[in-house]
């Protein structure tokens, strides 16, 4: 099992490193720390089952009103929508499948950062496809396929990366936008290509190459429409888009099932029901994988790989200070709040306008977090089973990483 061994070594490398800081250099509070501090093991397994109360409500909201989606028709028209691009990318997905509209769901709710939104489209995605998995505990082609390109994190506009710029007073805090736009879209399409060359699926398909431009081309407008604007005029634009959406979604859901007469509030509390059981599901999943993260954390595991690899780049004469921003990179994949936090210490000891405060920006909104997608999406429907995703998921983080520091240098210097 790939998760089981990863979490497994994660678990060694942390203990073996606080071993060394406790023996070698003296750091005899570092057990202490692993457990008792903010972040260390107990209070982490607190945050864990806090994660997944919050949920509830927002899973509850979300599954509900996707069940009205399905009794009134919804899903299955976005199916024959994305049907014809989703048929040569999900091959083992049957024609007109509701796995499909719940895929579409969630990519539609990451690209415009409707985060609230995606993870409950995303649940319910996963329950579908599991519903058509022969092998229950092994996941199959077409969630990994799913979870890959979820976990590459492609949104439109990071909004709050710009305003974590502007509140520690960034000269110019849209200016990471393209390049935040570009990393994210070759991480995806990174993953895509992983995962198809992996499941042998044929990216050269007239449908899925129309459908791969026709998005950039959409992207690239959005692009030149948006850099036009001024800080203020992007923020009020962002917020106005996400909450528009939402709440046009729920409106057009409700009006078609009113419309076609189904019983819309029966209808709301049988999916809603079904968000609360999953909620408490993940906790086991949740708990183990934040435990690991903790101890990573806490150890000093992220501080020894961050100055070794500083040291190595500097050994061979290259400009070391990409290294500065890479913490985010290296904590994004197992914690989402822990990158955030990350990137803001960044630009607070570098400076919001200085190359790594604008480069961990960019690695910030590059990706998604790869382990805690894992356990919550998988735990979500009791995979155990892996197979390649994880190691997929973390190659296309790599592509990702490669990329932002490139873009870096290009736009920054």
């Amino acid at each position: 099992m790939a998760l089981s061994r990863i979490w497994s070594a994660f678990i060694v490398i942390a203990i073996l490193v606080a071993g060394w800081k406790a023996f070698g250099l003296g750091d005899h509070e570092i057990f202490n720390r692993m457990i008792t501090e903010p972040n260390g093991m107990i209070e982490t397994c607190t945050t864990a089952v806090n994660i997944s109360i919050k949920l509830i409500g927002i899973m509850a909201l979300f599954m509900g009103l996707m069940s009205i989606a399905e009794k009134a028709g919804g899903i299955r028209f976005l199916s024959r929508i994305i049907g014809p691009f989703f048929s040569k990318l999900f091959p083992e997905v049957p024609k007109g499948h509701p796995a499909t509209g719940h895929m579409m769901m969630n990519f539609s709710a990451n690209l415009l950062g409707l985060d609230n939104a995606a993870t409950p489209f995303g649940i319910k995605a996963m329950e579908s496809l599991q519903e058509i998995n022969p092998d229950k505990d092994r996941a199959s082609n077409a969630q990994i396929m799913f979870l890959c390109l979820h976990a590459s994190g492609l949104t439109l506009i990071p909004v709050s990366i710009i305003a974590a710029r502007a509140a520690l007073l960034s000269t110019s805090p849209t200016d990471i936008f393209i390049p935040c736009m570009i990393a994210t879209f070759v991480a995806t399409v990174a993953a895509m290509t992983i995962v198809s060359i992996k499941q042998k699926i044929n990216l050269f398909q007239p449908v899925i190459l129309a459908w791969i431009l026709g998005v950039s081309s959409l992207i690239a407008l959005l692009v030149v429409f948006l850099t036009r604007m001024s800080h203020a005029e992007l923020s009020t634009f962002s917020g106005m888009l996400s909450n528009g959406i939402i709440l046009m979604i729920f409106l057009i859901i409700v009006g078609v099932a009113w419309f076609r007469g189904i019983a819309v509030f029966d209808a709301f509390i049988d999916g809603a029901k079904g968000g609360f059981d999953t909620a408490i599901r993940i906790i086991p999943y949740l708990v183990g994988i934040l435990v690991a993260i903790s101890l990573l954390r806490t150890s000093g595991t992220f501080d020894v790989v961050i100055n070794g690899m500083k040291q190595f780049f500097a050994f061979l004469g290259a400009d070391t200070r990409f290294v500065d921003g890479l913490p985010t990179a290296l904590i994004k994949p197992m914690s989402g709040s822990g990158a955030r936090g990350m990137m803001i210490d960044t630009m607070t000891n570098f400076g919001p306008d200085s190359f790594a405060g604008r480069l961990a920006c960019i690695l910030q909104g590059s990706s998604d977090t790869t382990f805690y997608v894992i356990a919550v999406y998988f735990g979500a429907v009791g995979v155990k089973n892996t197979r390649y995703a994880i190691g997929s998921m973390l190659l296309a983080d790599l592509v990702g990483i490669i990329t932002s520091v490139l873009l870096a240098y290009l736009f920054f210097g």
